[in-house]
């Protein structure tokens, strides 16, 4: 009888061992093998960081060690994944490889055409299998959109797949592990490489010790936190991470969410916040799915009236301001220092720091966009690309959204406790005048020893200047080429979730189901 081919399981973004169908597929075929590369190409993308490394070193640790308990070991590799193939292929001749699908940045999209290429020349198998509700190759929303909609279902509905239990381990593994997973922090991976000393740590463990915090007692305020930068961290699920690197699969999140929902369907705060987080998670593979349909929208704006509206220009001293958290808006600033000592913010204020540097700063998008996914541990290109685009109104098909950082302040951090926290030059003014410094009467500014422009930067006039974006982005979106422009985006990448009796009509450029997300939350982040 002849011996089964060895099966690589090719881990990427999907670091577990639960709900893991190429791991399980390839246990019924034959000897596994499980495979991690660490590929150059992909941390010197410009929108990778050290701590996006971090959190998955920390991830694949706890990999390495669930692998272990069903007697398989985790391969690590250093190198391209195609070239890993090439000595898999010389050292044991047949094999097939298994994988999940992945929506990730231009950089992955080659990767894995290159892999595809390879295969086929080969004569290898490759088995892929979605872990999102992403299509490939759709191409009309409009005419596939109720399909979208029932097989999303159908796959966050189907069993989930256990972690094998009669893996048979391929032999000769040690050959193609570079690195043992004790050494994987001693890595310094990432374009960026700015420290992140609060970061959450990874790991499906840890993932897990989350999710069965915020269903047993976080998650009931879920709903009336989100907005508030304070309160959103203790809070908010602070799942994203996790399902960003795949430690736990939206599936397992989605069907557990759905029998806590049973379970509280009488508790009225319950029900409020359980029902939001649920619509999060929906919109989670909506919102991948643009950019699995569109893969330029990580580098290109997306209405083509709108290109070339603004430079390029990584070097512009409001982009520069920005990032260090030095543009004299203060609870901008206290937004962009947090992220970059924790990798996390809610929501709303990830949108206002998009709206502020390019309604209020007028930058382009791309630079903010990078900057953000750095800083982002959460990092998900699907979501990120995307969103920043609909924050940005490079879109054309939204009504615009822009963010006043003053009454964001006012709404969301009142007391400017959040401010005081991470903008330590005003903590000695009064919470009332936190928010805007600069307009501090000189009698106070005697008494608390604080001169703007001295102990604390000028701002420019954001708000003159979001007034002139904004209306010279609603006047080139105007021209019937532009409109006509809007509908076929819309009928391309909308992905509103209508009624029936309205699932007929002629979508509208102006989303309402999109606009709603920027006012309640995100997709990503929650």
């Amino acid at each position: 009888m002849a011996k089964a081919p060895i099966q690589i399981v090719w881990f990427k973004r999907d670091l577990r061992i639960h709900d893991h169908a190429p791991l399980a597929n390839a246990a019924m075929a034959g000897p596994v093998l499980p495979v991690f590369a660490i590929e150059p190409g992909q941390w010197q993308a410009p929108d990778s960081a050290l701590r996006h490394w971090q959190f998955a070193a920390d991830s694949l640790i706890d990999l390495s060690n669930a692998l272990e308990t069903l007697g398989l070991p985790l391969c690590i590799w250093q190198g391209d994944i195609v070239d890993l193939l090439t000595a898999l292929k010389a050292r044991y001749g047949e094999f097939a490889l298994h994988s999940h699908e992945e929506t990730g940045n231009a950089w992955s999209f080659a990767r894995d055409l290159s892999v595809k290429a390879w295969c086929q020349q080969q004569g290898a198998p490759w088995h892929e299998t979605r872990q999102h509700g992403v299509i490939r190759g759709l191409k009309s929303r409009v005419a596939e959109r109720d399909a979208w909609e029932k097989q999303w279902e159908a796959l966050m509905t189907a069993p989930t797949f256990s972690a094998p239990q009669n893996a048979q381990a391929a032999e000769g593994w040690q050959d193609f592990h570079h690195i043992d997973v004790e050494q994987l922090h001693s890595l310094t991976l990432g374009f960026d490489t700015t420290p992140c000393p609060e970061r959450q740590p990874g790991g499906r463990s840890e993932g897990r010790a989350l999710w069965r915090s915020f269903i047993a007692q976080r998650g009931r305020r879920y709903r009336g936190s989100l907005s508030k930068p304070l309160l959103a961290w203790e809070f908010g699920s602070r799942l994203s991470p996790h399902l960003a690197w795949g430690t736990l699969s939206m599936r397992e999140v989605v069907q557990s969410l759905r029998r806590q929902r049973k379970k509280h369907s009488e508790d009225t705060a319950w029900s409020r916040s359980l029902r939001a987080f649920a619509s999060r998670l929906h919109w989670h593979c909506h919102f991948i799915q643009k950019l699995e349909s569109e893969p330029s929208i990580e580098y290109q704006t997306l209405h083509p009236a709108l290109r070339g509206l603004r430079e390029r220009d990584p070097e512009h001293p409001n982009l520069i301001a920005w990032k260090r958290g030095q543009t004299g808006v203060p609870l901008v600033d206290a937004c962009m220092r947090s992220l970059i000592a924790t990798g996390w913010i809610n929501f709303r204020m990830r949108a206002m720091l998009l709206s502020h540097a390019t309604f209020g700063l007028g930058l382009h998008w791309y630079e903010p966009a990078l900057h953000l996914a750095r800083l982002f541990t959460d990092f998900e290109p699907g979501i990120h690309y995307p969103q920043v685009q609909m924050q940005a109104g490079a879109t054309g098909t939204n009504a615009l959204r822009v963010y006043n950082p003053i009454k964001q302040a006012e709404d969301n951090d009142p007391s400017g406790e959040f401010v005081a926290r991470w903008v330590p030059e005003l903590t000695p003014l009064p919470q009332e005048w936190r928010a805007k410094p600069w307009a501090l009467p000189e009698s106070l500014r005697q008494r608390f020893g604080f001169q703007p422009g001295e102990h604390y930067p000028l701002p420019n006039d954001f708000e003159c200047e979001a007034r002139h974006w904004k209306k010279m982005l609603y006047e080139l979106r105007r021209t019937p080429d532009a409109r006509d422009a809007s509908q076929a985006i819309v009928n391309k990448l909308a992905s509103q979730r209508r009624p029936p009796a309205q699932r007929a009509k002629k979508a509208k450029p102006a989303n309402r189901q999109q606009l709603s997300l920027f006012d309640e939350g995100g997709v990503g982040d929650g």
